[in-house]
């Protein structure tokens, strides 16, 4: 398995016995979704290892208690820790309306008022919001928060978001243009 096919569901925090139990922080809004979970890849220097789960169980704090197969004695655990935790993209559940996956939007056309804006080509992950970037007919970077305020539907069929811009914020980008 590669890691461009997976995603980081989240990352072991810490022991939880001296048996090998780790606690993982499950980086998702629905940690529902993964209380049945059979198998993560943790990442170990660029490569993904495959681990069994042997139980798991939610803590207080929601985090998740893993017993991982071949894991046994709290050395061995104790080297996990840190380390990511992953799942290939086929797993996750598919979104529906505006809600949508970093990775699931790329490729897709940003558009505002019929308006082709540019094509999506990442979006950056800030800590107060997530940044669509986007390339225009120019070659020039655009960059539109991706709020919920702003984005009026996502088309998964057609590849396409509809956005409705801020004024002006359009304008900032094609100054050197007049």
């Amino acid at each position: 398995m590669r890691i461009e096919d997976c995603f980081q569901l989240g990352h072991i925090s810490r022991l939880h016995s001296f048996k090998g139990e780790v606690v993982a922080v499950f980086d998702t809004d629905r940690p529902e979704a993964y209380e049945t979970l059979e198998s993560v890849f943790l990442e170990d220097r660029g490569e993904l290892i495959p681990f069994f789960i042997e139980s798991l169980a939610r803590n207080s704090k929601g985090h998740f208690i893993l017993r991982l197969e071949e894991v046994e004695d709290e050395a061995t655990a104790r080297k996990m820790i840190g380390k990511e935790l992953f799942l290939p993209l086929s797993v996750l559940p598919p979104l529906e309306g505006k809600s949508f996956y970093f990775h699931e939007v790329i490729g897709f056309r940003l558009m505002s008022d019929g308006q082709d804006i540019g094509e999506v080509v990442e979006v950056i992950e800030n800590s107060a919001q997530p940044i669509f970037k986007a390339i225009d007919a120019k070659e020039q970077e655009i960059l539109i928060p991706a709020v919920d305020d702003f984005i009026l539907s996502i088309n998964r069929e057609n590849q396409q978001i509809e956005l409705a811009v801020p004024d002006g914020l359009l304008e900032l980008y094609q100054k050197g243009d007049a």
